[in-house]
């Protein structure tokens, strides 16, 4: 089965119509993106956009033998003139299963927020999902998995990446299958920035006109296993951090900094933080690594590594100097060894967050550079420990180590 993608962008396309921002001024070239839409062995379309037979002109194809049209969303603006010769377009409700005369058999999928999507199973038992834009498989709960995996997957990764994580969830994604971002938006700058934002999730991006065998070997992006997110106050590396794991299920929200009960700046902090997360999300507060990296599980956030710092060095007495030297610095170098020799060590999925805070002012106190200097020397042990290393500055992300 072959799937060509006539367009791969928004409902608006990419850039947008007399868009100002700075994304759609980049979106020039093999940036630029029309409406997605998915022609399957020349047989059946899926989402009707304007230029689609140009589109297929391009790609080397035709939509002279398409027997079946079907929309997976509402389509806003004036109407879409069908090319001669196509059938009408049509959404099947939710649940119906069709079976053309060319084998393939195509059955819609419930979605959360409108709209339909398309399982199509090929004549040789290839199955490929396409989801509309901004919407997720409604329904799903874990335990309940489909007979096979998909083998590839089409969906609005960048605006709804609950999406692949429910549908992994059930084991619909699994490691092999292809995912491809599609309803690409002004969301995410084009080039090497949403290559690297897919790749986290997993998935990659294909331009305007590519073809692609169904069920054929393809490189999947390979998800870091440990990565370290470095930054300075709002910069934003929490967001990146989360962002990083928002397309899987299960994760375990690792926060080290506690309730301190009574400071209502912190309160407001966590509070900002919890409504960002995904609500299949848990949350334990900690500063107790080992275990948690020791043991096989979900992937860890931990947020952050300054936080499990200071209480180390609280444990150590490393504020006095006279319990530093007596003991207090060999027992902190001890700690931060256990901590990378665990992170060496874990088999799990880890994204650890930590402030970096060396490049600003020397601080007035003797404690003060104690701190700045030990938590120099965590974040260089824990970055040697990792396969990718982000530094993120103005919420900008800066691959450190790829």
């Amino acid at each position: 089965m072959e799937v060509t993608l006539l367009g791969t962008g928004a409902p608006a396309g990419l850039p947008r119509p007399a868009c100002p921002c700075a994304v759609c001024a980049t979106a020039l070239g093999p940036d630029a993106r029309a409406a997605a839409a998915l022609l399957v062995d020349g047989a059946l379309l899926l989402d009707l956009t304007p230029g689609a037979a140009f589109a297929a002109a391009r790609a080397g194809r035709s939509l002279g033998g398409v027997r079946q049209v079907l929309l997976s969303h509402p389509h806003d603006g004036p109407a879409v003139e069908v090319p001669a010769g196509l059938p009408q377009p049509v959404r099947v409700p939710d649940g119906r299963e069709l079976a053309l005369l060319t084998g393939h058999r195509v059955r819609a999928l419930a979605m959360d927020a409108g709209g339909t999507g398309y399982a199509v199973t090929g004549p040789a038992g290839q199955r490929l999902l396409y989801l509309p834009p901004g919407s997720a498989p409604a329904g799903l709960e874990e335990g309940t998995v489909p007979a096979e995996v998909y083998d590839l997957v089409l969906a609005d990764v960048v605006g709804r990446p609950d999406a692949l994580a429910k549908l992994r969830a059930v084991g619909a994604v699994g490691p092999t299958t292809d995912v491809v971002a599609v309803h690409l938006d002004h969301d995410v700058p084009p080039g090497a920035e949403l290559r690297r934002r897919l790749a986290a999730a997993g998935a990659r991006a294909v331009p305007d006109g590519a073809t692609l065998v169904v069920g054929a070997y393809e490189e999947v992006p390979d998800v870091p296993r440990r990565t370290l997110v470095l930054g300075g106050a709002r910069s934003g590396k929490s967001v990146e951090a989360e962002r990083r794991l928002e397309a899987f299920p299960d994760v375990l929200y690792v926060a080290t900094g506690g309730s301190r009960n009574g400071d209502t700046e912190w309160a407001a902090r966590v509070a900002a933080h919890r409504e960002r997360r995904p609500g299949s999300w848990r949350t334990t507060e900690t500063c107790d690594l080992v275990p948690l990296l020791a043991e096989d599980g979900p992937p860890l956030l931990i947020d952050c590594l300054s936080l499990w710092l200071t209480d180390a060095m609280d444990s150590v007495g490393a504020w006095d100097d006279a319990e530093w030297a007596a003991g207090g610095e060999r027992a902190l170098r001890e700690r931060v060894r256990e901590l990378t020799a665990a992170v060496r060590a874990a088999r799990r999925t880890v994204v650890a967050v930590s402030n970096e805070v060396g490049s600003g002012i020397v601080p007035a106190t003797a404690s003060g550079r104690r701190y700045r200097d030990e938590l120099g020397r965590l974040n260089a042990a824990f970055a040697a420990e990792c396969e990718q290393v982000l530094l993120v500055v103005a919420g900008q992300a800066l691959v450190l180590r790829p």
